[in-house]
């Protein structure tokens, strides 16, 4: 019996070790952390032996196989001794995919690739086909192989999960855009995370379809060095394509092979231009998948916002309170902060990735009036922007934020959590930073 050790006892490796132990597998499971009480029962429950709060090398390093959790660096200490063993790492996404036959549509880039997934897992699921939803968000990918049958998947695949990814295959791959981000993991060598986004398109075939963002200069400029068998759709706002989507006048107009779409931009759900992007990328995979014009326009106009990203959370004395928790990088806020119309109060910080803020200054200088800077060290955005916005503070905590932001705003002022940053310093994860930034804005 072959064995197989997970490290990492979040979604994904309790996911990948449920699906390990269904397919019959020796399996084990470590954490050096704390597994979550919801987690421990899972494990409980299919009866997989783990360890958390400390890896015990004589029960990892007689694996056949290692599969590690995404949030885990290849620095980290056991990493480097399986590897040095021999022992090979693969990702669950890798591991999921040897037992699953499913169509699989794969989202990954630097931002919009939660709203494009959810918004094709809207489509489909609106068309009433039999479909999933996971990879870097929902359930795990891999417990859902375990545990249930789907025709089709919807993956949100995130770099350090496609790190890990050799025989995988995408049938339909989506590339939002890439701008720089968690440099941290990548030796802040801008290529190094560049091909680890485009692993995305690994092994697939001219049967399958590539879909990208030809106004984004990385990844076209990258497209060019790599060969990508699929057929290529683009999606513009720049000019018209003869496949693929793009913007005229006040329409989107969806080019597959020999079908055209089209839709007036009033109509789609989501406002903002980086939204008309993710609309146009859902709406190619969509006809991709068959579906037909009226089920598409129909899914795109009645689509919900996607929690902690620019989720509208109250508006109390004519202040709205926006919560986009999941901007965790420079350009994300840039989309935050690009479709204000209202004076804005910015809450921003937590831990920096490398962040170079130049490209926010534009902006925060047109429509920030005040920033609150939500982390334990705020240097760098005091650095950034001392001498542009008017007024900074910095805080510790959502409720602090929150309470000072109420103070600071007037009617008709918009209050952004748009933060900038990943939340590990003061937070669990953005989620945790998101909700807490809501029930502070509920108290009020």
């Amino acid at each position: 019996m072959s064995r197989i050790v997970v490290l990492g006892g979040g979604e994904s490796g309790v996911g990948s070790a449920v699906l390990a132990k269904v397919k019959g597998f020796d399996v084990f499971l470590s954490d050096k952390g704390r597994i979550e009480d919801k987690y421990v029962s899972v494990l409980n429950q299919w009866e997989i032996p783990f360890e958390q709060g400390t890896h015990t090398e004589d029960l990892i390093m007689n694996a056949d196989e290692v599969i590690k959790s995404p949030g885990i660096p290849e620095t980290a200490p056991m990493v480097q001794k399986i590897i040095g063993g021999g022992i090979g790492i693969i990702s669950e996404i890798e591991f999921a995919g040897r037992y699953d036959s499913a169509k699989k549509i794969c989202i990954t880039g630097s931002n919009g690739k939660t709203t494009t997934t959810s918004l094709i897992y809207h489509l489909l699921m609106q068309a009433g086909l039999n479909v999933g939803l996971g990879g870097n968000i929902g359930k795990s990918y891999a417990y859902q192989v375990a545990t249930e049958k789907h025709d089709i998947y919807v993956l949100e695949l995130s770099s350090f999960q496609l790190d890990n990814v050799y025989d995988f295959k995408a049938d339909i791959a989506i590339i939002t855009n890439i701008t720089p981000d968690h440099l941290d993991r990548y030796g802040y060598n801008m290529e190094n995370y560049v091909k680890a986004k485009f692993r995305i398109t690994r092994n697939m075939s001219n049967e399958d379809c590539f879909i990208f963002c030809s106004d984004d200069e990385i990844t076209v400029s990258h497209l060019n060095k790599i060969v990508v068998k699929a057929s290529q759709f683009p999606f513009t706002q720049k000019e018209e394509v003869a496949q693929g989507a793009f913007v005229k006048g006040d329409r989107m107009i969806v080019r597959y092979k020999e079908e055209e779409c089209d839709m007036y931009l009033q109509e789609l759900a989501l406002g903002g231009r980086h939204n008309i992007y993710n609309s146009m990328a859902a709406a190619i995979a969509a006809k991709a998948m068959d579906i037909d014009n009226e089920a598409i326009k129909s899914a795109l106009s009645s689509f919900q916002p996607v929690e902690h990203r620019l989720e509208k959370v109250l508006s109390i004395g004519n202040v709205l309170y926006i919560n986009d928790s999941k901007a965790t990088n420079v350009d994300s806020a840039w989309y935050a902060l690009e479709c204000q119309t209202r004076p804005v109060v910015w809450i921003a910080g937590g831990t920096d990735k490398g962040n170079d803020y130049s490209s926010l200054v534009p902006l925060v200088q047109e429509k920030v009036k005040a920033l609150i800077c939500m982390g334990k060290d705020n240097a760098k955005l005091h650095a950034s922007f001392g001498g542009i916005v008017p007024q900074i503070h910095d805080v510790t905590s959502a409720a602090d934020a929150v309470n000072l932001a109420s103070r600071l705003a007037s009617s008709g002022d918009v209050v952004l959590l748009s933060p900038c940053c990943a939340s590990f310093d003061l937070f669990k994860n953005y989620e945790d930073r998101g909700r807490q930034f809501k029930e502070a804005v509920r108290k009020l």
